[in-house]
């Protein structure tokens, strides 16, 4: 764009001056057959007899097609070769013994002829005067054609000076593409993405090179926390399967009175295997979507539900299939430990900070549309919940609210969960009720007709 507002701007004034020059050069040929003619014009004066000069003013005519008259000191015709000088202003000039102005104009479409008068002296007096007009198409045709030759080679520039941009940004662009392609790939998953190495300025060439070592560094890095994950996982499990087989030793020799704490020891055995279940599976996370197939989520949520009777001791759990007008199933395809691991921890969590003799409520909708729509399972206590301002922060790892500091627990709970759904496409929408506690929705994408479209992944919070 600025390159064609250059080239627009200087165009206009050279094209200014090439309608002048043209106009110029036809006045100066006139004003030269005008000097020829009043050679002639002065021996007919002098000798006063007009046929002298009227032969030139025919030939003229007959040759070049310009009008021609010959005028004495009065200004009466003397001769003419088919105008009336008469009518021609500029003969005033010529007969005070001026030469007439030029009128050039830079506009084609003004030029309507061209004058030319000129004073004729013998012996220093003033004895008439020669007047030619001719017509201004002969220069309007030449300036419309200076002006195409202009535009042609103004439009001829433009394109050379796109092309050549283009040229020169695709060369500069191009190292910048493939960092762009390449961060796609790697937040896609793909952590072994790197940039070919490619042309262009030496800068971006540098930051090409530096993002190949970024990269590098953060796939080592991610390669060392999953297998850091992974190898701690497996080597936590076979002494908790050994805790809990002693737990359950403990638990046929303990007397009746300390049943409460063997369920306490028990239940706390059984939440760290499912954080070891979750941790592996977020450690391996490529096998995720290998996983999914259609299931109930409904049925398997009350399963989930029924096992948690025994646990939840001192709460009560309730379960509704909810008014979702599929017969109580709610279909989804994704992995079952996904949904099972995340439900677990949410859960948890929900009996965790319930009151004793408090009630946790579970409920599984799904929402039908035309590509599956969302299956949702709402668990929600009715415990002391948390302040609006701290909702956001509830499924960062590690964060605990400042009024639960007291009660046991690593506040990885929520993240896991929602790591977890995002893995499968869903994700946690956190709220606050009417009448306390927390409400946690973990909604998954629903079985469409065709493939499943996975819904929004994130957490969400609302109050």
């Amino acid at each position: 764009m600025p390159c064609v507002l250059v080239l627009a701007l200087l165009g206009t004034a050279y094209a200014g001056n090439v309608a002048r020059a043209n106009q110029q050069a036809v006045y100066l040929d006139r004003l030269a057959d005008a000097g020829y003619l009043v050679i002639t014009a002065r021996q007919s004066l002098t000798v006063d007899d007009p046929a002298i000069v009227q032969g030139d003013l025919d030939r003229y005519r007959e040759v070049y097609g310009v009008a021609a008259a010959v005028v004495d000191q009065s200004g009466a015709t003397w001769a003419t070769n088919g105008i009336d000088p008469q009518g021609v202003d500029e003969r005033h000039a010529a007969l005070a013994g001026r030469r007439g102005e030029a009128d050039l104009s830079s506009l084609p479409w003004e030029a309507e002829r061209v004058v030319v008068a000129e004073p004729v002296y013998d012996g220093g007096d003033l004895v008439g005067a020669v007047v030619t007009v001719s017509d201004a198409e002969e220069v309007s045709r030449s300036i419309w054609s200076s002006w195409g030759l202009l535009v042609a080679a103004g439009a001829a520039m433009c394109v050379l000076a796109v092309v050549i941009a283009h040229r020169t940004a695709g060369w500069v662009l191009r190292p910048v593409r493939a960092v762009d392609t390449a961060m796609g790939e790697i937040g896609r998953g793909r952590l072994d993405a790197r940039i070919p190495p490619s042309t262009g300025p030496p800068e971006l060439r540098e930051v090409v090179t530096r993002f190949n070592a970024m990269a590098g560094q953060v796939e080592h890095s991610m390669h060392r926390q999953q297998e850091f994950v992974s190898n701690a996982s497996h080597e936590l499990r076979n002494p908790l399967n050994a805790l809990m087989l002693r737990v359950e030793d403990l638990a046929l020799s303990t007397p009746p009175e300390h049943a409460t704490e063997v369920a306490h020891v028990r239940a706390e055995a059984i939440r760290m295997a499912h954080i070891l279940d979750a941790l592996l599976l977020l450690a391996d996370d490529a096998n995720l979507a290998a996983g999914a197939h259609p299931l109930d989520v409904a049925e398997l949520v009350a399963r989930r539900v029924d096992s948690w009777r025994l646990l939840a001791v001192g709460r009560e759990l309730t379960f509704d299939r909810g008014d979702d007008g599929h017969d109580g199933a709610a279909w989804a395809e994704l992995n079952p430990i996904v949904l099972e691991c995340a439900f677990d921890a949410v859960l948890d969590n929900a009996v965790k900070f319930s009151p004793d003799g408090g009630r946790v409520d579970v409920t599984v909708t799904a929402a039908s549309g035309p590509d599956g729509g969302a299956v949702e399972v709402v668990v929600r206590d009715h415990g002391a919940g948390v302040p609006p301002e701290e909702l956001d922060r509830l499924a960062e790892r590690f964060w605990r609210s400042p009024g639960h500091s007291t009660v046991r627990g690593s506040g990885l709970g929520l993240a896991i969960a929602s790591e977890l759904l995002a893995t499968g496409g869903g994700g946690l929408r956190l709220g606050l009720p009417d009448g306390g506690g927390l409400e946690v929705r973990l909604r998954v994408p629903g079985l469409a007709a065709g493939s499943g479209a996975p819904v929004d992944a994130g957490v969400e919070a609302t109050s």
